[in-house]
């Protein structure tokens, strides 16, 4: 329930910022558009985790130019949430190339500091994407790293596929690297993709994946 209430107060975060945006880009003395100041996502993953429990990790991620902004639970462990700032830059045209280090606290049932990293590639339909942190608990002056990566290939602008694989703490299972595939459909600002991890080697644990852009 806890988890239910998190995402509920994360929409009505997002829907309050979103009413303070402006909802059209203006035109400006020259007509041409001016783009928008603020970009944001909401997106929330259902892990259905074999012989464990299952749970919703919902992510909302605020941009302003350089300006990162995020906030996520349930993601670096259960009942746990995690605040980050951080920088975006990007680079290129054919091979487009987009870093964005961050710095985040964590707290609840892991609390702690964390330095962390979003990346992405893509050369025409190829992309790769990798997200990296290091979770330094400051209870127990511990730390762990924690990685998700995604190499997809778009055979259509709506459709991607590809390879998946995370370490995490947030669920146990036989493997310590969780490794599967995925696949992805998207409409306008909406994408939904399901992951199936370590199908073949044990029992696989399913992501169902929404996300929102506004």
């Amino acid at each position: 329930m806890q988890s239910f209430r998190v995402l509920a107060l994360i929409l009505l975060a997002a829907r309050l910022v979103s009413q303070t945006a402006p909802t059209a880009a203006p035109a400006s003395t020259s007509g041409e558009p001016v783009t928008k100041l603020w970009e944001f996502s909401l997106s929330t993953s259902g892990y259905i985790v074999p012989h464990d429990r299952s749970y919703v990790s919902p992510v909302f991620i605020a941009n302003h130019k350089r300006l990162h902004l995020e906030t996520r639970y349930n993601y670096e462990d259960q009942e746990t949430g995690s605040l980050w700032i951080g920088a975006n830059f990007s680079t290129g045209k054919k091979l487009a190339l987009e870093v964005t280090p961050m710095f985040g606290g964590v707290f609840g049932l892991t609390g702690g500091v964390a330095p962390g990293l979003e990346m992405s590639m893509a050369w025409k339909r190829l992309s790769f994407y990798t997200e990296a942190e290091y979770v330094y608990d400051t209870r127990h002056h511990s730390g762990f790293l924690y990685d998700w990566n995604e190499l997809t290939y778009s055979p259509r602008d709506w459709f991607r596929t590809g390879l998946a694989a995370q370490r995490t703490r947030a669920y146990q299972t036989a493997l310590d690297v969780q490794r599967g595939f995925l696949l992805g459909f998207s409409h306008k600002r909406l994408e939904f993709t399901t992951y199936i991890f370590n199908a073949g080697w044990t029992d696989p644990t399913v992501v169902l994946a929404a996300k929102f852009s506004f």
